[in-house]
């Protein structure tokens, strides 16, 4: 596919849309599994230009459009940061510029019907996507064990274990 779509570009030619047919008689084996597609987007991702990605869009049946479907970057949200994945897997914490105003959630809002039980939690005991979304915490990237770019900076070839 990354093949393809580099050879459209040098031809002129916008790679403009990765189409999941619609579910019309006959058109079956033009189908795959809509998390193939997605898998083709997030292989182009990272790998080519942003304009070689085509928008993957699944053709709603009955007539209601084209709805452009990706892979799934935001990972989580808080008031202030989001915690985001890249197209390797490393997911890495976004922190809202300091000079835009504050927002506290006593998680209690009346207007949200919201409330948490977090009274046995301490915040400076948290892991994982709770830790990057922590104030109490420092930690701003996860990156997997197995990451390909880890053992690249690393210097260690692709399929060795790393040492803990």
């Amino acid at each position: 596919m990354k093949s393809l779509v580099h050879k459209l570009v040098y031809a002129r030619v916008r790679p403009y849309y990765l189409y999941q047919c619609d579910l019309s008689e006959g058109l079956s084996h033009f189908r795959t599994p809509i998390g193939k597609g997605i898998e083709i987007i997030e292989s182009l991702i990272g790998h080519t230009s942003g304009f070689a990605v085509p928008t993957y869009v699944i053709d709603m049946p009955g007539g209601a459009g084209k709805v452009p479907v990706m892979p799934n970057y935001l990972v989580s949200w808080s008031t202030n940061r989001v915690a985001l994945r890249n197209y390797e897997g490393v997911i890495s914490t976004y922190r809202e510029p300091d000079e835009y105003p504050m927002r506290e959630c006593d998680r209690n809002c009346a207007d949200c019907d919201l409330y948490l039980h977090t009274e046995d939690v301490r915040e400076e005991n948290v892991v994982g996507l709770a830790a990057l979304l922590s104030d109490a915490e420092d930690v701003e990237v996860l990156v997997p064990e197995d990451n390909e770019r880890r053992r690249r900076r690393n210097g260690e070839e692709a399929g060795t274990e790393r040492a803990s």
